[in-house]
């Protein structure tokens, strides 16, 4: 890539351990086996990243696939953050940052029914640079990211989601009976057999990335107003889409909406789709991003903020990988890496500046 400037090489073999671990999650090809025998036997440093990586990442898969190659040790989950492989379909990743407003005027779970309200409401949240594993009683699993609020109800007919705010990561139980749907003031996402990731950044642009299956994308008040969800949900067996209440977005694609209006949606690389699930290993990994850009998602893993006076550097494309929530970590590699230097302010404000 031209134009951007890559950290050193430990930090590469960093990103690259990260990625090989989400490959494994997801399983490994018989090529990839083959590749990922030839990387991890080029160096110490390669087998010994890879083994931190695998001993934060709770998962039978990536374990199944690494036990040949080492023993990794044995951690004491609890009940709440076991791996269910039979029961778990579908999973995907929410993003939101939403006004409470919306949330506190009766409209907490729009898609239930007033029989249905009566159902009980759970609350979930992490504090800044905090993560938590949990499982529902269905069997879906929820990964909570830093600074995040969600609120649960299940009824006899639906499972419905309210995201307040920040990320999660659900696995979905199937359930044909029982559509699952996360909802925000503005949008709502229905999942069946899928993996994707929704976004909704600072400039009020909404990004939804599906991985595997597809996702319905829809207006939270039309959704009531056209349809039953449980309709929706059998629309989705269907080659055609459209009676639908909104846009289905298919395995592999990148779609973004903004101001509530579709704008374009694209086909996505796979390592592009690693990159930003690298969360959950608590990673970050950038791949040519601005620098301001990048920095915006580091302060979501701490009470620290930046600033950047200068327009070039701001928009200076690095690439690399550290530890979310690592602030010395990053400071010390932009340092090393660009010659960046910064200044501490009492306010936790950090300001950086070219040499």
């Amino acid at each position: 890539m031209t134009n951007v400037t890559k950290f050193n090489r430990k930090q590469i073999i960093q990103e690259q351990a990260s990625l090989w671990i989400s490959r494994m999650d997801r399983g490994l090809s018989l090529e990839e086996k083959n590749e990922f025998s030839v990387w991890i036997n080029q160096s110490e440093y390669h087998k010994d990243t890879l083994y931190q990586l695998a001993k934060l990442w709770d998962d039978l898969t990536v374990l199944n696939e690494l036990s040949d190659l080492f023993p990794l040790e044995s951690k004491t989950k609890s009940t709440q953050n076991k791996f269910i492989p039979i029961a778990i379909a579908a999973s995907f990743i929410a993003i939101m940052f939403t006004s409470s407003a919306y949330f506190l005027d009766g409209s907490l779970f729009p898609i239930l029914s007033n029989t249905q309200k009566t159902a009980q409401i759970k609350q979930y949240q992490t504090k800044i640079g905090e993560q938590i594993s949990f499982s529902m009683p269905d069997g879906t699993n929820v990964r909570l990211n830093t600074n995040s609020t969600i609120k649960v109800a299940y009824t006899a007919k639906h499972r419905q989601i309210s995201l307040l705010k920040g990320e999660a990561r659900f696995d979905v139980a199937k359930d044909k009976t029982r559509p699952f749907t996360v909802s925000t003031d503005k949008k709502s996402f229905t999942a069946l057999g899928t993996i994707f990731n929704v976004q909704n950044t600072k400039n009020n642009e909404l990004e939804l990335l599906v991985t595997e299956g597809k996702v319905l994308i829809s207006d939270t008040d039309s959704i009531l107003k056209t349809t039953t969800l449980n309709d929706i949900v059998a629309s989705f067996t269907n080659l055609s889409h459209d009676n639908l209440p909104g846009t289905v977005v298919n395995s592999g694609e990148k779609s973004v909406v903004k101001n509530n209006m579709q704008l374009i949606t694209d086909k996505i690389s796979l390592d592009q789709i690693q990159r930003e699930l690298a969360w959950q290993q608590g990673m970050l990994i950038f791949d040519g991003e601005p620098l301001n850009k990048a920095l915006l998602e580091v302060a979501r893993y701490s009470n620290t903020q930046f600033e950047i006076n200068d327009t070039n550097l701001s928009h200076l494309k690095i690439s690399g990988y550290f530890k979310a929530g690592d602030i010395e970590g990053l400071l010390e590699s932009l340092n090393e890496n660009f010659n960046i230097i910064y200044q501490k302010s009492p306010n936790n404000i950090i300001r950086l500046t070219k040499v």
